[in-house]
């Protein structure tokens, strides 16, 4: 992928006019012609009274027609740094995050130390403020060490900056500690975001229990691993009065559950990764390992399911579900492989293969990854109105290309997109009225 970055130029104070763009905000309902203005990093005017015209003295960029739109907010980023940095570090998940047009991510606690402790939330603010593109927000640890058996000290954390709480890919096994968790999150108004899979009938699973695993040999993880661990953190949630979201859901009947806690209108919310909206478990094929992934790739049915859930609202946002694992943890037989896949890069272009589809429209499409997560995060980015911060992205929703995964900016190279055709293209990423990516492919202004 040829492109321009824009990386450690100095913040914008001038004044920077988009125009000719076809604007789409979700927060506004919006899509029509026009053109928004940028100044002292954010956003000082916006309609379509901007699409050919623009104010005098501001820096003018020609959108050429192409979509406008707030910048994405991606709510599951795994990264390496602290203590996996030869799979990618705070620098290289930014890079990759505004290419992919992700003006804002969340990092998971799964680190080397885990980010258990205020220390390790400062440090992650610290070397994202130095380092990082894109705006870098710490999800830290619900348990001490992820290992599901003691709390960490919820409270200390949220003060640090810790915008929610994770026990990673890990799940909390143990009932007493989730509630528990679940209750003292209440109390400091805390996010808990669950991973849900039973690990016990989860263990030594490789892909998805059906047909397929038992062609290819390998031992699957039954949908009920899922189901289960979802059903108890519902009855938790009513038990407990607090805020749940689980993290991403893969099949039909999680969904059925994430509705029902709804109508009982419960503070549950969930998520799905953009794999399991636009992939199953048959293109593993002949056991392709950048395939292996948590939750593993379901049956085609549960796809559409997904689909149909974002386009009902029941599932709240769209997730990278970004998973670093260097060559050497791939290059092994399917069964010994770590699961994980990068997706910072491709989460727009692979979600726009729902909008060229038909199956979801562009403005519920875009909600799910800026509205959506922005509400859930309590972040005031994620829409296009006047006084908002200027986190903006121009991307050309037609343009095809073919992914090579040795053109990506993240530090490791597994995504399940190599080789693929992709539709979509982001020309423009600018974060806080300062261009961070721009794509040179072409001569573009």
């Amino acid at each position: 992928m040829s492109a321009k970055k824009v990386a450690g130029s100095p913040k914008h104070t001038g004044t920077v006019a988009l125009i000719n763009a076809r604007v789409v905000d979700p927060s506004s309902n919006r899509d029509e012609p026009g053109g928004l203005v940028i100044k002292n990093g954010a956003i000082a005017d916006i309609g379509p009274h901007l699409r050919r015209n623009a104010p005098e003295g501001a820096e003018v960029i020609d959108c050429k027609g192409h979509v406008l739109a707030p910048g994405l907010i991606d709510a599951q980023v795994f990264t390496g740094e602290p203590g996996f940095e030869h799979r990618e570090t705070l620098k290289t998940a930014s890079q990759a995050a505004a290419a992919g047009g992700v003006t804002t991510i969340v990092v998971m606690p799964e680190t080397n130390p885990v980010i258990d402790q205020v220390a390790l939330v400062d440090f992650i603010q610290r070397r994202a403020r130095d380092n990082a593109v894109v705006n870098v927000h710490t999800m830290a640890a619900m348990t001490k060490g992820l290992k599901g058996e003691e709390m960490t000290e919820i409270g200390l954390l949220k003060r640090a900056g810790a915008i929610a709480f994770s026990n990673g890919k890990q799940s909390v096994a143990n009932t007493r500690v989730m509630r528990n968790v679940l209750l003292y999150g209440k109390d400091y108004g805390a996010l808990i975001v669950h991973h849900t899979e039973d690990p016990y009938l989860s263990q030594n699973g490789m892909m998805n229990s059906g047909e397929v695993a038992a062609r290819l040999g390998l031992s699957g993880v039954p949908k009920a691993a899922e189901i289960i661990m979802l059903e108890r953190d519902v009855r938790l949630v009513e038990m407990t009065g607090g805020r749940y979201h689980a993290a991403t859901i893969s099949c039909a009947e999680s969904l059925d559950v994430i509705r029902a806690a709804k109508a009982r209108k419960l503070a549950v919310t969930c998520g799905v990764s953009i794999n399991h909206l636009t992939l199953n478990e048959n293109d593993i094929g002949p056991y392709r390992t950048f395939f292996k992934l948590r939750p593993p790739l379901r049956k085609d049915e549960d796809r559409v399911a997904m689909i149909r859930g974002i386009a009902s609202g029941d599932i709240d946002i769209i997730v990278s579900s970004h998973d670093p694992q260097d060559a050497d943890d791939k290059r092994h037989p399917f069964a010994e492989a770590t699961d994980g896949a990068v997706g910072l890069e491709t989460l727009l272009p692979a979600a726009l293969r729902l909008f060229h589809s038909g199956e979801l429209t562009m403005l519920t499409l875009l909600k799910a990854m800026t509205l959506n997560p922005a509400k859930l995060l309590g972040l005031e980015s994620g829409r296009l109105v006047k006084g908002a911060v200027a986190d903006v992205i121009v991307f050309d929703p037609g343009e095809p290309w073919v992914l090579n995964k040795d053109q990506l900016n993240s530090r490791s190279k597994n995504s399940p997109f190599d080789e693929a055709k992709m539709q979509g293209r982001v020309l423009r990423t600018i974060v806080g009225g300062n261009t961070v990516f721009q794509y040179a492919g072409t001569d573009r202004s």
